[in-house]
C-alpha cells in the first residue's frame, strides 16, 4: 500500500481533540489554521452542547468574556473540522481506540473540581466545590439536581479569588438583574427563596495578596443592594509596604483601602472580606455544616517568600454553608496516566508521558489546565494551544503513512453507531442553540438554557 506524507491532500492527519473548551477550540484553530498541512479534527465532548468553562463556568452576568464563541464558532466553520458531542471517553471510546483510529490525540478536558482543605467536617451536607455551585447555576446537566441550603443568612466561601467573587457576587446579586442573564432557571428559582444577607470571604493571606481581579471586587461593590466591608486596620497595616507591591497589587490594594476608608452605607446585603484567615474544621450538627473554626494568621517571610502562619487565636463563624474556592483540581481520565498530586497529566511541553518522569508516549498530547494546571486566563489557553501544537507538527515531519480505512471519519462514526451512541454534530448544536435565544426572548433573558442531555435529544427528534 503505497504510503503518502501526513499531513498531504493524499494522505491527512487525522486529530481526536478530547475537550470543547476553549483550550480544545483553540487547539483545533492552530492546526486547521496551517497552510501547508491537510488536517482532519474531531473535537469530542461528552455533552452534547460545546464550549465546556465558557458555557458552565463563566458568571452568567459575565456575557462579555462569553463573546469569546464568536471566534469558536468561527473555527467550527473552518474546512475540516468536526464536532462529535454527547460522546464519553472510557464508555463510549476507550484511549486505546482514540490512538488506533487517529494519528494524534489531544486531552483538552480542563481541570473539574475543587482543591480540598484537608480539614475535619469538609464532607458534612452543606460543604461543597465551588465548582459545583457554579455548574449548577450555568445548568450543567451532571450538576442541576445539586441541592444548597440558601436558607441560612450566612455563607461563607474559603478563597479570596475570581471564582469566589462569581459565587459572592451571585448569591447577593438582585434578582431581576440575573433573571435578565443565562442562569439556569431552576437556580434563579432557589435564589429568589435565598435567606442569604452575608457572604464572608476567608482569605488566608492578607489584602495585599488577594488573587482577585480588581474588576471583579468592583462588580460588586457597584451593586446598590450590597455594601463590601473590609477589616481598616488590616488594610492599614498592608499599606506600609503598598510601595513595594507590583502594579497590579498595588492598585488592587488602594482600592480596597478606598472601600475600608468609605465604610459600610447600611445596604441590606453584604460581602465581608476576611483577610489573614484559615479554616481549621467545619463544624457539623446532625451531619450538617453550623459553623467553621478560623485562625488568625500573620504573615511571616520564608525563604524570601512571604507566608500565612497560624498564630493560635481562634474564631468561630456560624454559617450552614460553605464553598470552597481555593483552586481548581483536574479529574483522571481511563487509561490516560494522571498526576494525582498536581491534578494533571503528565507532560514534557505538551507530550503526555508515562507517569511524572515516565517516558514519552508516542502521539499523544495535552493542553490547557490538565497540562500546565489551572492557571492564567481563557486567553491564555491559545498560547498553550499554539505551544502544544507546535510539538504535534514537529513529531509528524518528514514521516509517512498509508491510506488506512481504520483512520477515517467513517470509520469512528461507524464505531460509534455500533455502540449507539448518539452523536451530536455542531450543526445539532446550532438548532439548540437558536431553540435556547428562542426560549430566552420570550422569558426577558440571554437564553433560556436546555439542562439535561433528555431535553436536548428530544429538541432534536431523537431518543435519550
Amino acid at each position: 500500500m503505497a504510503e503518502h506524507p501526513l499531513g498531504s491532500a493524499e494522505r491527512p492527519l487525522r486529530v481526536a481533540v478530547i475537550g470543547s473548551g476553549p483550550a480544545g477550540f483553540y487547539t483545533c484553530d492552530d492546526l486547521l489554521k496551517k497552510k501547508d498541512l491537510n488536517v482532519q479534527v474531531d473535537l469530542f465532548d461528552r455533552l452534547p452542547t460545546p464550549y465546556g468553562l465558557v458555557r458552565f463556568g463563566v458568571a452568567p452576568d459575565h456575557q462579555k468574556i462569553k463573546s469569546v464563541i464568536k471566534q469558536f464558532e468561527r473555527t467550527a466553520g473552518m474546512h475540516g473540522f468536526r464536532f462529535l458531542g454527547n460522546v464519553t471517553m472510557g464508555r463510549d471510546l476507550t484511549h486505546d481506540e482514540l490512538v488506533a483510529h487517529y494519528d494524534q490525540v489531544a486531552y483538552c478536558v480542563g481541570a473539574e473540581t475543587d482543591r480540598r482543605l484537608w480539614v475535619d467536617g469538609e464532607d458534612l451536607d452543606g460543604s461543597h466545590p465551588a465548582t459545583t455551585f457554579v455548574a449548577w447555576y450555568n445548568g450543567h446537566p451532571e450538576h442541576r439536581d445539586l441541592q444548597f441550603d440558601l436558607q441560612t443568612e450566612r455563607a461563607v466561601v474559603v478563597g479570596v479569588g475570581d471564582v469566589a467573587m462569581d459565587v459572592s457576587r451571585v448569591l447577593l446579586r438582585s434578582r431581576e438583574e440575573l433573571g435578565k442573564t443565562d442562569i439556569a432557571g431552576y437556580a434563579l428559582e432557589q435564589l429568589k427563596r435565598s435567606n442569604v444577607t452575608e457572604v464572608v470571604c476567608l482569605g488566608r493571606r492578607g489584602p495585599a495578596q488577594a488573587a482577585f481581579a480588581q474588576k471583579e471586587l468592583k462588580d460588586i461593590a457597584k451593586l446598590e443592594e450590597v455594601d463590601v466591608i473590609v477589616d481598616k486596620a488590616q488594610v492599614d497595616e498592608a499599606m506600609k509596604t503598598v510601595d513595594e507591591l507590583e502594579p497590579m497589587f498595588k492598585r488592587k490594594l488602594e482600592y480596597l483601602a478606598k472601600l475600608a476608608e468609605e465604610g459600610p452605607t447600611g445596604a441590606p446585603k453584604r460581602l465581608r472580606l476576611e483577610f489573614l484567615a484559615s479554616p481549621t474544621e467545619i463544624i457539623g450538627n446532625d451531619g450538617k455544616v453550623a459553623a467553621v473554626k478560623i485562625e488568625r494568621n500573620a504573615l511571616v517571610e520564608e525563604g524570601g517568600r512571604v507566608r500565612p502562619k497560624g498564630t493560635g487565636d481562634f474564631t468561630t463563624l456560624e454559617t450552614r454553608c460553605i464553598f470552597r474556592s481555593v483552586g481548581y483540581h483536574g479529574v483522571p481520565l481511563e487509561g490516560v496516566p494522571f498526576d494525582k498530586k498536581g491534578g494533571v497529566i503528565p507532560n514534557v511541553d505538551g507530550r503526555v508521558t508515562d507517569g511524572s518522569g515516565g517516558e514519552v508516549l508516542k502521539n499523544v498530547y495535552a493542553v490547557g489546565w490538565i497540562k500546565r494546571g489551572p492557571t492564567g486566563v481563557i486567553g491564555t489557553n491559545k498560547t498553550d494551544a499554539v505551544a502544544t501544537v507546535k510539538q504535534m507538527l514537529a513529531d509528524i515531519a518528514g514521516k509517512s503513512a498509508a491510506n488506512d480505512q481504520k483512520k477515517s471519519a467513517q470509520a469512528i462514526d461507524a464505531l460509534l453507531a455500533e455502540r449507539g451512541v448518539n452523536v451530536v454534530t455542531f450543526e445539532d448544536w446550532k438548532k439548540l442553540d437558536a431553540l435556547e435565544l428562542a426560549a430566552g426572548e420570550k422569558l426577558g433573558k440571554i437564553r433560556d438554557k436546555f439542562t439535561t442531555v433528555e431535553s436536548m435529544l428530544e429538541a432534536l427528534g431523537r431518543k435519550a
